[in-house]
Parts: C-alpha cells; sequence; structure tokens
C-alpha cells in the first residue's frame, strides 16, 4: 500500500503561512543537504496531491523553472491530482487533473494502487481532511527556525483537541530547519 506523506514548511510555533498566506519566513538558505533531503524527498514520490491554492501557486512557478539536478523536470513530470471545488479542467500544469471523486474515495484508491509514496506539499485544507479520515502515514514537518505569534495563520492541527503522534526521524539540515518525521500512532480497535 502506498503512503501519503505531508511535507510542510511550518514555523517553531506550529504555523504554516503568516498574515495573508505569505510565506516570507521560509528560510532562504537551502544548504547542500537541505537540497538533497528535498530532492530525495520528491524522488521516493510518484504522485502529487495538492489543494487548489498550493496548485496555483506552484502551477504558476514550476513550469519555466530548470536546474541541473533534475528537481524541476521531475516536478513538472509527476501525476498531480488536485482537490478544488472552483478549477476546471483542463488544468494548464503538465500531468495535473482535477479529481473525480471525494477525497475519502479518490486518496483510499490511490493509496491502493501500486506505487511509491504520494506526496503533499502545503494544501493545508487538504490534509486538514485527510488527518480526520486516518489517511495521513507520515507528516514531515520543516521546522524553520522564526516563530510568527498572533500573525500566524493556517495550522494544519487547528481544530483538533488531541494528535498522537511518535517521532520516527529527526534531521537537522545546514540551513537550520530541523525536520521532524512523525507518524500518527493508530490504538487497536479503532
Amino acid at each position: 500500500m502506498r503512503k501519503i506523506i505531508v511535507s510542510l514548511f511550518t514555523t517553531l510555533d506550529g504555523f504554516a503561512t503568516g498574515p495573508k498566506g505569505d510565506m516570507g519566513w521560509v528560510t532562504d538558505n537551502f544548504g547542500e543537504n537541505t537540497g538533497k533531503y528535498a530532492h530525495d524527498q520528491l524522488f521516493a514520490a510518484d504522485l502529487l496531491l495538492l489543494g487548489r491554492v498550493t496548485y496555483e501557486i506552484m502551477a504558476g512557478s514550476w513550469p519555466s523553472m530548470t536546474d541541473d539536478s533534475g528537481f524541476a523536470d521531475r516536478m513538472n513530470e509527476l501525476p498531480k491530482i488536485v482537490f478544488s471545488r472552483t478549477l476546471k479542467e483542463p488544468l494548464t500544469w503538465n500531468n495535473a487533473t482535477l479529481a473525480k471523486s471525494d477525497i475519502k474515495r479518490e486518496v483510499s484508491r490511490l493509496k491502493d494502487e501500486p506505487g511509491d509514496d504520494i506526496l503533499i506539499y502545503g494544501s493545508v485544507s487538504i490534509v486538514r481532511e485527510l488527518m480526520k479520515l486516518g489517511l495521513v502515514d507520515r507528516f514531515r514537518l520543516w521546522v524553520h527556525p522564526v516563530t510568527l505569534g498572533a500573525s500566524g495563520a493556517d495550522s494544519i492541527f487547528d481544530g483538533y483537541d488531541k494528535n498522537e503522534l511518535k517521532l520516527v526521524d529527526t534531521t537537522i539540515l545546514d540551513s537550520g530547519v530541523v525536520l521532524l518525521d512523525y507518524e500518527p500512532v493508530t490504538t487497536s480497535g479503532a
């Protein structure tokens, strides 16, 4: 069974965005091991899941990007499933299609297909839905050395009383970002 991997930039105080959805707080210093980690994560996946906002941001920039490592080519070539109530097909980004059914049915079907990891970048509203449905297998939180306090917005854990997670890996990147990999704790009979 394929795994759903949520890869999310976050602040020390748990926010995915600042005021008005900005991410200007993201560490600009993506050093050597940061790039390698991002590269390995992308190449371990064979499908991207995106919400409308993340899709529109990425589709507005990735198609024109190039690099020597093949990262941009991989990002543009991967199949992408987009969950949106407002977008209409055809979508403009290469290999992007709108989800054909409700999120539970679509993601459960995708997980049951043979293949590699399914990666979700950002897409907080989609992640929250998948969490409610118990469909997230791994949370990969890229914790940036900054706090936003009262100006922070969009924590994936907003609206949840308790989330039991098990730490499975920690990586300190040369950019100062700490990567925390968690898996949901499952209880028998749940």
